[in-house]
């Protein structure tokens, strides 16, 4: 018996009974149209509270838990800190207001508390940095506690999703040492990789069946650590809303390929580390008139054109270079093009390399 189940059975009753209470509100009583309202109330009230009961209950407090999973500890710790201190500036308040006359006096301390504590801790929330840097000499309590998980959490881990895990670069990147992080792969991604690589289709099997390897090769190859963690995200079933939300719960960035999830993160203000943007990032820079010495292997869309391909696998169209296929010469760059799907070199080809 499931814990919803429970309590739709404990709200069924307990409307049922607030039912009994409020019949007699609307006749007389110990009449026969007082016995069949009483019936027809009970009834109402148990089909309210078995239908809403979950929503008064259980879904309320998922909602509050992972919302409070959310939030490094440091921040949780000035926010109540915050309500403290303004919940007790609203009991000194308490007296004069409540001296005011009918009906503001029984208001305003209620409407004053909830401000007050609101206000309180979203202002501790907010600046709890500036508070922690002002309260550490005076208390000597050193860094530890005070020290925000932000900076700290975004030099050790990075968690990995499974766009960049099937990609395969990362394993490449790991190995030259630029990555000197611990490297994060919750057990959901593992999932999805394993649900992946028993598909039916054989193109996403092949790409699941990869991705299995990829991380496979980084646990024995990679200089730095993987680590496969059980973090996870209750109530929420879509990956990449788990690897925000645990993202943000644990402060530290998204390694990862896929555009949408790049998109929605940055949106959300989570650091994204993109290994398309490395690969432009490091490709090497051509400029207009400047001469280099290429192979032509194929022949290009337009008429007479060659195709060569720079070592980072940049594409360059050259004219007038049809007849020049399969031989090396020296090309003039007239042309660079950045586009979404990557960059392109336009040349002509050098009368002085012939």
């Amino acid at each position: 018996m499931s814990i919803e189940f429970i309590f739709r059975l404990v709200g069924m009753v307990v409307f049922a009974i607030l039912g009994t209470q409020i019949a007699p509100f609307f006749g007389p009583v110990n009449t026969p149209e007082s016995t069949r309202l009483m019936i027809i109330m009970v009834l109402s009230g148990s089909a309210i509270g078995l239908l809403s009961a979950p929503y008064l209950t259980i879904y309320p407090y998922n909602f509050v838990k992972n919302y409070l999973k959310r939030i490094p500890a440091p921040k949780l710790v000035f926010g109540v800190a915050g309500l403290v201190v303004a919940l007790g500036i609203a009991a000194l308040l308490y007296s004069p207001l409540s001296a005011l006359p009918t009906p503001y006096g029984n208001i305003a301390p209620i409407i004053t508390s909830i401000l007050l504590a609101y206000i309180g801790a979203s202002i501790a929330i907010m600046r709890h940095e500036d508070i922690a840097n002002y309260i550490k000499p005076s208390l000597n309590l050193g860094g530890a506690f005070f020290e925000t998980t932000k900076k700290k959490a975004k030099e050790d881990k990075l968690l990995l999703d499974t766009s960049v895990i099937i990609d395969g670069r990362i394993a490449d990147i790991s190995q030259t040492g630029f990555i000197r992080s611990t490297m994060l792969v919750p057990r959901f991604v593992l999932a999805e990789l394993q649900y992946i690589a028993d598909s039916a289709d054989s193109l996403k099997r092949a790409r699941g069946r990869r991705g299995l390897d990829i991380l496979k090769q980084l646990q024995e190859d990679s200089i730095v650590m993987i680590e496969i963690t059980d973090l996870d995200i209750e109530g929420v079933r879509k990956v990449d809303e788990k690897l925000m939300l645990l993202a943000q719960q644990i402060d530290c960035p998204i390694v990862t390929n896929d555009y949408n999830l790049n998109s929605v993160a940055k949106l959300q203000g989570i650091l994204i580390l993109n290994i398309n943007d490395l690969a432009n990032a490091v490709k090497t820079v051509i400029l207009p008139s400047e001469t280099m010495a290429v192979k032509i292997i194929q022949e290009g869309k337009e008429y007479n054109q060659g195709i060569a391909y720079l070592s980072d696998g940049t594409m360059i169209v050259v004219e007038q270079g049809k007849k020049y296929i399969n031989r090396r010469v020296d090309v003039e760059v007239t042309k660079v093009l950045q586009t979404s799907a990557g960059r392109m070199i336009f040349a002509k080809v050098s009368q002085n390399g012939i």
